[in-house]
């Protein structure tokens, strides 16, 4: 399957998110019908299985919005999976060289990796006529996502900038902000701006991307800020959040 958000950041657009907690697939075709470009499906935080992935998987495909998976670590057999199932990367949460390396391994076929050979599968349109062609495919178009989100990451992310096979770097604000001693700060806070612009600049150098997310201020006009910054894939938040947000705003009906 062709992965539509590498071409869209190669061609030098900016694509948009959703990181998915509830398992809807409905959710999903909304998200597709509001214009926006991908879904994270979240394996780290919320209750979702192999199953519901598949389900939201199928929905993303069928409404034309490219759908990623987070996983809470580099584990081979859990890729391996998710990627059977037509997902088109993975977000490997708290991510280090060490453990990019192997999610590399894992999510690519020989000879650039050891990801186990199926064609009964459905990313491989369940028997592929041509498997040398859909290996090919497969290695070129699937994407491994490191969060960065821990100081010596930050530190380190030169040199992981620098990793081949890796294209789209996600600065988790969330987890980053507290490491940094700023717990729940934004982009505009000095040390989060810093590690903003470092990340920024060393993906540029190498020819790569960033991503983030705007949900820890869900505002138009500081989402745009982040855009000219140099960041081209925006994460709008959780579907939890926004969904939180809205209901909160409309419940001023009450007062």
């Amino acid at each position: 399957m062709k992965n539509p958000i590498r071409a869209a950041l190669q061609r030098g657009e900016t694509v948009t998110g959703l990181i998915l907690f509830t398992g809807s697939p409905i959710i999903t075709e909304l998200a597709a019908a509001a214009g926006v470009d991908f879904v994270i499906i979240d394996m780290e935080h919320s209750a979702l299985d192999l199953d519901r992935c598949a389900h939201i998987i199928r929905a993303a495909d069928a409404a034309g919005i490219t759908p990623f998976v987070r996983v809470p670590e580099s584990d081979p057999n859990l890729i391996l999976k998710l990627l059977n199932m037509g997902a088109a990367g993975i977000a490997l949460s708290h991510a280090t060289r060490e453990n990019c390396a192997k999610a590399l391994e894992a999510a690519r076929y020989a000879p650039e990796g050891s990801r186990g050979a199926c064609a009964i599968v459905r990313s491989a349109g369940y028997a592929p006529g041509d498997w040398d062609a859909h290996v090919r495919q497969a290695n070129d178009e699937m994407m491994v996502i490191p969060l960065i989100e821990d100081t010596p990451t930050l530190e380190d992310f030169e040199a992981m900038a620098a990793m081949p096979g890796l294209e789209v770097f996600f600065i988790g604000p969330t987890d980053l902000s507290i490491a940094l001693g700023v717990p729940h700060a934004t982009f505009d806070e000095p040390k989060m701006s810093a590690a903003l612009e470092k990340v920024v600049a060393a993906a540029r150098k190498h020819g790569k991307y960033v991503m983030t997310t705007i949900g820890n201020k869900p505002d138009p006009v500081y989402g745009k800020s982040v855009r000219k910054r140099g960041v081209q894939a925006i994460v709008l938040g959780t579907d939890g959040h926004l969904f939180l947000d809205v209901c909160r705003r409309l419940n001023a009906v009450k007062t």
